[in-house]
Parts: C-alpha cells; structure tokens; sequence
C-alpha cells in the first residue's frame, strides 16, 4: 500500500511543493490549508485529498486529523503551516504576538499531540517541521517569530526522547532563503520610529538574501530525505546560507556569533 503524508500549510511555497513532490513519489498526499475551495492544482492531482484546517483552531485539528486517520493510515505529518513577523516588540499588539505564537509554535504542538495516538498504535512514523535559520540563531526585529521556531526547535528535541520509546521519529527542516512569497503574504511587518533606521538595514539585509534563495522544490527535496532516511538525526538544513551561518555559530560561540551579527547589520 502507498504511504500517506500529512502537510499544514499547502496552499503555496514549501507546504505546495511537498506535496506535488510526494504525490509523483506515489504517496497518498492529504494535503490541509484554510480555505481548500481556493486550491486548483492540488486538487487535479491522484491520490491527493485536500482538507480544511487553520493549525489555531483546537477543534479543527482533533476533527481533521480523526478523518485524516479515516481515509488512510498515517506515515509522516509535516508540521509547515506558519509565516514571518517583523517588527520591534513594542510595535507589535498583542493579537499580532498571539496569533504569531498560535500559529508557529502551538499549531505545531497541537497538531503533533493530534496524530501522536495513531503513530504509537502503529509503532512508528515521523513528524516534521519546518522551523528555519531563525530556529537556530537570532536577528534583530524578530524577537516573536524566534520564539515560535526556537520554541519548535527544542520542543522537538525533547520530544524526540519520548517517541523514540514508541519508534516515532521527530525532526526538523531549518532552511534560510526560500523563494516563497515570505516578504509579501507570508510577513506581518509593523514599523516604529524608534527603530527606523534598524529597520531599514534589516529589511534591505533581508530583500537581498531573498534575491538568492533556493526553490522550494529543492527544500521539499529535504523533506523527503528526512521522511524517508530512518536516521535517528532532529535537525535538517537545506540551504547553503543556514548552514554556512550556524557553522559561524557553533565555530565562535553564541555570544560571539550575537555581537557578529548586531555589528553585521548595524556597524557596531
């Protein structure tokens, strides 16, 4: 029988790319998003079911992963659901900080602690999430978004010691640059006086490392990799800025590398 993968977020960039690529592997692909009506090419495709879920709604995610669980036995579930928040702290309103958190952190929690029942029934399977550079290093103006996915990062380090016990795998894919729409629909960006000039620097900084990301045809590449190795490893990188920037990291130090990284952007 196929395989069957699970995906949050897979109405574009990573999420999308995942499951046409697990799709032409010839897996069965239940592939989630907010609004499925919307969705036209994953819709077309064999073996490819689409379903609605919004990774903040509890009730929604214990309803779709129980007919998730329904229509076939569950293999791998990609935790990818989630998007950018930029902005000094005290710019953001304490629904932007909510939902950032709900969304990339809790929403990968939940929908885990969803299928965590089926997995150890069946003794095995594996979880993965996307977390990025930002889960594995920290840049000025992201304080929230680095809390959600350094959040992801350890909470999948730890969890990796209980479902070993189960023969369940837990990992995560930690890419930089994607070119996905992450500086249009994907980046909630509130602005401050107080911080204008950093601003300005970082989103020049970061318009310019976009300008050389990866497809993310080539990360779901990765996500397969880690669907499928066995390897007892949490932390996949993708992309060559990631692992060029966390090689700085672990080579200097934390304290180091954070001073590198302010005189980096702001000269000082």
């Amino acid at each position: 029988m196929n395989k069957t993968i699970f995906i949050t977020g897979a109405s574009t960039g990573l999420g999308k790319a995942t499951a046409k690529l697990f799709q032409k592997k010839g897996w069965n692909v239940i592939a989630t998003m907010r609004d499925p009506s919307k969705e036209v090419e994953l819709a077309q495709l064999a073996n490819v079911t689409l379903l609605p879920l919004d990774v903040t709604d509890l009730k929604q995610i214990r309803d779709t992963a129980e007919k998730a669980v329904a229509l076939h036995n569950i293999d791998v579930v990609f935790n990818n659901a989630g998007y950018g928040l930029m902005g000094a702290m005290e710019a953001f309103t304490e629904e932007q900080i909510l939902k950032q958190l709900n969304t990339n952190l809790l929403g990968v929690i939940m929908v885990t602690q969803a299928f965590i029942p089926h997995f150890r029934e069946r003794k095995g399977g594996v979880f993965i999430s996307t977390t990025s550079m930002g889960g594995l290093l920290a840049y000025p103006l992201h304080s929230i978004y680095h809390a959600a996915k350094f959040g992801v990062q350890g909470w999948s380090e730890s969890m990796s010691f209980e479902l070993g016990l189960h023969h369940i795998r837990i990992k995560t894919i930690a890419p930089g640059a994607v070119a996905t729409d992450f500086l249009g629909r994907s980046l909630d960006k509130n602005s401050h006086p107080a911080y204008t000039e950093l601003e300005d620097k970082l989103f020049a900084m970061t318009e310019s490392m976009m300008s050389q990301a990866v497809t993310p045809e080539k990360v779901a590449e990765v996500v397969y990799e880690a669907a499928t190795d066995d390897k007892d490893q949490v932390t996949y990188i993708p992309t060559s800025d990631t692992q060029a920037a966390y090689d700085r990291r672990l080579e200097i130090g934390s304290e180091a590398s954070r001073i590198e990284i302010r005189e980096h952007i702001l000269g000082s």
